[in-house]
């Protein structure tokens, strides 16, 4: 497990979720959440700036190693899709300024690291952040609980995805 802080986020237009969780000799604590929300009737440069702030805050206060994002996930609705998708775009912005590498998650790794179940519902994901991981204080608002399911999987995952990376790259033979 990766042993730091990471700042989860579930991107989104009119509510982004932010959870900041650390981890020590592999026991994840949950130490912050919020949930961003932007008023509808604000325009959407606006709404942007301030799905930014929120996030480059959240980075400065809590020093956070790595910022683990929701992939974006393209359905039928494009319109909502295309929203999520800029949203996500200044969040990648916010930790590209701040120096903070990013690592993106689809919806089914976070709910398959948490439950164990990759179509699970959000309360089971809320439920399993408690009961089988041990988080106190996970938020009952879903974007910031998903912010956590997505920390969480960060928390589990990037010790292996480091190990495939590695693998990945060509090895040199040694000519005799």
């Amino acid at each position: 497990m990766f042993d730091g802080v990471v700042l989860g986020v579930d991107p989104g237009l009119a509510m982004t979720g932010l959870a900041v969780l650390r981890s020590a000799n592999g026991h994840p604590q949950l130490d912050w959440s919020d949930t961003v929300r932007t008023p509808g009737g604000m325009a959407e440069p606006l709404r942007l700036r301030r799905v930014y702030g929120a996030v480059r805050d959240a980075l400065d206060r809590h020093r956070a190693a790595v910022v683990a994002v929701e992939r974006v996930m393209w359905g039928r609705n494009v319109g909502s899709a295309l929203s999520v998708a800029r949203a996500t775009g200044v969040v990648l912005l916010a930790a590209a300024d701040a120096g903070v590498p990013v690592e993106e998650y689809a919806p089914l790794e976070a709910k398959m690291a948490v439950t164990g179940v990759g179509n699970a519902a959000k309360d089971q994901v809320r439920r399993a952040l408690v009961g089988m991981h041990g988080l106190g204080a996970v938020p009952v608002q879903p974007d910031a609980a998903d912010a956590v399911a997505v920390a969480l999987c960060h928390l589990q995952q990037s010790k292996m995805r480091e190990l495939m990376r590695g693998s990945a790259r060509p090895q040199r033979v040694a000519r005799s």
